[in-house]
């Protein structure tokens, strides 16, 4: 999982190295002023840009899907490289049609907002990644769910410690729970196996969970 973040932030190096080419090469375009030395491009020029767009577009989508299907790091940047291919081929249909119609500085323009575009989802892209390498609790939202799964099981009197981590795409969750002080030693693993089930099936990335059971005393808050 950690390799998976390794290589969410090599690819995303590569994004924003990709976003500086692109904006560099328009810098270098608009102060060198030498637009009247650019060959008008054709009209097959135009469709293979266009071609190049809905080609690495339907990539796009693809490789997004599968990265959110299986919420992987590494795909997303991937998928987002793609995307960097088809905003390039966008600056050169731009440019392409500003030769056309007397406009050629369009091209440099277009790249440098490119270039910006491409470097704001680098820089996302590197904080994911560096978010799963580094351990942090799971956001409210997942706590409470694990809360409410919790407690709904039969049995369970109360949660007494309850700690999660993320590793990489994994979800990791420590726990206490309270069950009657009457309950037998069978039924009290009964029920943790249970609540440790529930958790894994129920909630998408939990990768372990540790459910540890303590007595609960009748008049102590659950």
């Amino acid at each position: 999982e950690r390799f998976e973040s390794v290589a969410a932030i090599l690819l995303a190096a590569l994004l924003g190295a990709t976003g500086l080419g692109i904006g560099w090469s328009g810098l270098r375009t608009i102060f060198a002023k030498n637009y009247e030395t650019l060959v008008i491009p054709g009209t097959v020029a135009l469709i293979t840009a266009v071609v190049s767009i809905v080609t690495k577009e339907s990539m796009y989508w693809y490789k997004r899907a599968a990265a959110k299907k299986t919420n992987s790091g590494a795909l997303m940047a991937d998928a987002w490289h793609h995307r960097s291919d088809v905003l390039s081929s966008v600056g050169s249909f731009l440019g392409i049609l500003g030769a056309r119609i007397g406009f050629p500085v369009l091209d440099s323009v277009a790249s440098l907002v490119i270039c910006l575009f491409i470097l704001k989802v680098a820089v996302d892209i590197f904080h994911d990644a560096i978010n799963k390498m580094v351990d942090r609790a799971c956001d409210d939202e997942t706590t409470a769910q694990i809360r409410e799964l919790t407690l709904a099981q039969d049995n369970v009197e109360g949660i007494d410690v309850l700690r999660t981590r993320l590793f990489g795409n994994g979800i990791y969750i420590d726990m206490e729970i309270s069950v009657h002080a009457c309950t037998s030693l069978l039924e009290s693993h009964e029920i943790a196996h249970i609540v440790h089930d529930v958790l894994e099936d129920q909630i998408p990335n939990v990768k372990h969970c540790m459910v540890h059971v303590n007595p609960h005393e009748e008049g102590e808050d659950g």
